[in-house]
């Protein structure tokens, strides 16, 4: 019974529920870019459309939101038991790479809850209106290409979430030196200016990066190699 009866046990249980909510989160997500936003684009998916986004969509972000906010909270436990139990400081290693994977998980939660799911309301409500014989919501369409694009910066910053957090115990000779202060201006100026294109960037600039599963891709994957070098030149 040691897992519910010593402190080792509440945090692998915390971990798992992390994991598990994880996987559902990243899942719809990898679900809704890669899978039913090119369908919806296509002949088909365009007769589908309607029917979907009143049925299967509310359904879909349910999931997807909660499973979002599960992540959210279960990981910061885990900090937040990282360094008081086992009184690691902000400086160690496995806390700097946990915290650059949680601080994109936690602009992707902020994604989720203050982008998404408020546009995809709009969305949602101006579909009902239309199938009802009324008319769409004049900002719907807006409203979706704003949630689109966080969806897509959300996809690209799973790359990089995903391999900080696995590289927080298997990849152990990053950041491997104090905890500088000037890693961590660089690495948020760079997450920053990722982040700030989802809040304000045009459909052409989507178009640029994030305008397609291969862009999206490319563009995460390049954001890891970038914050992995600064890592690896001012935190080792």
């Amino acid at each position: 019974m040691e897992i519910i009866t010593t402190s080792e046990g509440w945090e692998f249980l915390i971990r798992w529920i992390h994991f598990l909510a994880g996987i559902t989160w990243i899942g719809i997500l990898y679900y809704f870019n890669f899978i039913q936003t090119p369908f919806f684009g296509s002949d088909l998916g365009a007769e589908a459309k309607s029917a979907m986004t009143r049925g299967l969509v509310p359904d879909a972000l349910w999931w997807f939101r909660w499973g979002a906010m599960l992540t959210f909270v279960s990981g910061w436990m885990l900090v937040l038991m990282y360094i008081g139990m086992r009184e690691m400081d902000l400086g160690t290693p496995l806390i700097t790479k946990i915290l650059t994977g949680g601080l994109m998980g936690t602009i992707m939660w902020a994604n989720v809850w203050l982008v998404i799911w408020p546009a995809q309301q709009v969305v949602i409500k101006s579909a009902e209106q239309v199938a009802a014989g009324g008319d769409p919501i004049p900002t719907a369409a807006a409203r979706a290409a704003r949630a689109g694009l966080a969806s897509r910066t959300n996809t690209m910053f799973s790359i990089p979430m995903l391999f900080f957090m696995g590289s927080a115990r298997h990849l152990n000779g990053l950041h491997q030196g104090e905890n500088d202060i000037l890693y961590w201006i660089v690495a948020l100026a760079a997450i920053g200016l990722l982040e700030l294109n989802c809040l304000i960037g045009t459909d052409q600039s989507r178009q640029k990066y994030l305008g397609s599963v291969s862009g999206t891709i490319h563009t995460g994957v390049a954001a890891t190699a970038v914050l992995y070098i600064i890592g690896a030149v001012l935190n080792s």
